[in-house]
């Protein structure tokens, strides 16, 4: 019997940021720092380790223009021009890792410097580029942001495959860019199995968090901004018993929620089912996406193989994407389009990913085409499968489609991903195809999804590919190693999007966490749980989370107890079978290791004991939580 039960509190991100955002302020105005000799914070709001912040006043108004030298020659420089000023805050963006990067600061009244930052190795379990196909004038100043499936990290690339960005957090899910410069993703905090984050964050390109939009049903997968920057982001309730079957309407100033669309008021749950659904995930939304000439939002869900289009008002159902095999005849004949053109090549899209409307009015989508099929007799093996991009054109008076456009299919397995990934629209004829579930056991594509490949095997490989097309030719493809959620092109400055400095907001509100009624007989033993349960509590300003390991079948409960009253919560050592995993972020190796969120909404104030029941014995872990 040990005394190991760890505890470990720590503020949240944006109130750490604030801290050590206001400390280098603080010592910048103390100081006087010229051009020649500016005050520099590298990695200033501690998860950017590939970026700094150079400060210095000048006399007069003058307009700075910073440049990122290039390891090679010039075509490399990354240069960004920022608003005149007397006093200059100029975030330095895009730093190789490992080098002593060499930075030009110069300024309109011809005044120039040179500067040296160094930087250290990035961790040892980055992704690394395995190949790239591309030019520096093709992809000029943007880098590839590739979003995390596992427990790799969001990073992004150049064109010649350098890491130039990183984030230390597992933000997960979509990274896209806001109107105002900064970038909307999902929070790394873990809130829910098997992937469910607490909320959606906005930051900048430094790292700076300047709101986190927390969601009582969590935030998974996608988002979108309105025009009027309000923001539609999938969710679910968690009262009840299923699971990714909502998306919110939410205040982008507030984090108030506005609205709610719930997918079970306008589909059948038991019918049009893909290979992996089942009754807790039987609809599995993964993206959504407004479309501004119909007034309508689109939602792709694996779980049906379909994606459907909503009236945004109404939240009436317009149509169905997809195979129609297994629906009713009377939703078919009213809301399933029929092929035509060229129906020998036309293939319907499976457990598809990220839907799109383009300008022109056709749908895009990642098709995975897991199984292939809506039928069991007809399910295609994974090494015999492929994944694609691909393009319909709709005709919803006649309910008919085309498909006018695709790419993946001529690739076969080496393309196949059985999850996640996407497409992105540039113009017409010019997209970006994401393949980012490859996965190969033994030279052949995998059964398994990669969150559930051992990666230490030496005949598991997980990659991911990233293709442009124009016109039909491919003028970009990067092939890094790992699995990544989803790719988007973006540079990494943005016109007019200077920092903006002071505290981040944390808005919205988790839920209150359900408790448990039927508190078990159990003798209380003075000694803590035996160390072999790794029992490890961690707290921040809105919730805690517990870890542990325990057999499976072993009664578990988590008691806080306080002077007036107790919360008890029953911890489940059940085994559970995934059949889809969007992210592996917060799975773990041993499969006995479970963990359970606790928001602090609800609890009651004062100090709470926590405690733990195991089978029949009440333990005390010495632990004691303020509220």
């Amino acid at each position: 019997m040990g005394n190991k039960v760890t505890y470990t509190s720590e503020d949240h991100l944006i109130t750490r940021q604030a801290r050590v955002e206001k400390a280098f302020l603080e010592e910048f105005a103390k100081g006087n720092y010229t051009i020649d000799t500016p005050y520099v914070v590298e990695n200033p709001y501690l998860i950017n380790p590939l970026c700094a912040l150079v400060m210095f006043t000048t006399p007069e108004e003058v307009t700075p223009t910073v440049i990122v030298c290039g390891k090679r020659f010039a075509r490399e420089n990354l240069s960004h021009t920022f608003a005149p000023a007397k006093e200059h805050k100029l975030p330095v963006l895009g730093l190789y890792e490992d080098f002593a990067n060499k930075i030009v600061i110069s300024l309109s009244d011809g005044t120039e410097t040179t500067l040296t930052i160094t930087t250290g190795k990035l961790p040892t379990d980055v992704c690394r580029c395995q190949n790239i196909i591309t030019s520096a004038d093709y992809l000029q100043d943007n880098f590839m942001f590739l979003t995390p499936a596992g427990k790799n990290l969001p990073t992004a690339y150049d064109y010649k495959g350098d890491i130039r960005w990183l984030l230390t957090v597992n933000t997960m899910f979509d990274i896209k860019r806001a109107a105002n410069g900064n970038v909307l993703t999902g929070s790394s905090r873990f809130c829910r199995m098997p992937y469910n984050a607490t909320g959606l964050v906005e930051i900048d390109m430094l790292g700076k968090h300047y709101k986190e939009y927390r969601l009582p049903g969590n935030y998974h997968h996608d988002q979108f901004e309105m025009e009027n920057g309000n923001l539609l982001i999938l969710t679910q309730d968690f009262t009840r018993d299923t699971v990714e079957d909502m998306c919110v309407l939410v205040d982008r100033n507030s984090g108030e929620i506005l609205r709610k669309w719930d997918y079970k008021e306008v589909l059948p749950q038991d019918v049009g089912g893909s290979g992996s659904q089942d009754a807790h995930d039987w609809f599995h939304n993964n993206s959504v996406w407004y479309d501004k000439k119909t007034n309508s939002i689109s939602l792709s869900g694996r779980h049906q193989d379909i994606i459907i289009n909503l009236d945004y008002d109404t939240g009436k159902l317009n149509w169905m994407l997809g195979d129609p095999e297994d629906w009713p005849q009377e939703l078919v004949d009213k809301y399933f389009f029929t092929p035509v053109g060229d129906v020998d090549n036309f293939d319907w899209q499976y457990e598809q990913h990220a839907c799109l409307i383009t300008p022109e009015g056709d749908i895009m989508c990642f098709d995975n085409g897991q199984y292939r099929s809506k039928s069991k007799k007809k399910y295609i093996k994974n090494s015999e499968n492929f994944s694609r991009g691909v393009r319909y054109r709709i005709d919803t008076d006649k309910m008919e489609i085309e498909q006018v456009w695709q790419y993946g299919k001529e690739r076969g397995q080496k393309f196949f991903s059985p999850y996640i990934c996407n497409v992105e629209y540039y113009a017409d004829g010019h997209y970006m195809i994401h393949s980012g579930g490859i996965g190969f056991k033994d030279g052949f594509a995998a059964d398994s999804l990669g969150p559930f490949l051992d990666e230490s095997d030496p005949s598991v490989e997980l990659r991911s590919i990233t293709v442009e097309e124009k016109d039909g030719i491919v003028l970009y493809e990067l092939e890094t190693e790992g699995n990544f959620y989803r790719a988007e092109k973006l540079p990494i400055y943005h016109d007019g999007n200077n920092i903006t400095f002071g505290p981040g907001q944390l808005l919205g509100d988790l839920d209150v966490t359900p408790e448990f009624d039927t508190i078990p007989d159990a003798e209380e033993v003075a000694e803590q749980p035996d160390s072999w349960h790794n029992f490890i509590i961690e707290e921040d300003e809105d919730r805690l989370v517990f870890h542990g390991k325990f057999e499976r079948g072993t009664l578990v409960m988590l008691c806080l107890e306080g002077p007036v009253k107790s919360h008890n919560y029953y911890i489940s050592t059940s085994a559970v079978w995934h059949l889809a995993m969007c992210s592996g972020a917060f799975l773990e190796a041993d499969d006995r290791d479970v963990k359970l969120n606790v928001s602090k909404k609800g609890l009651s104030k004062g100090k709470l004991a926590v405690k733990l029941i195991i089978n029949d014995k009440k333990y005390d872990t010495g632990v004691s939580i303020l509220i």
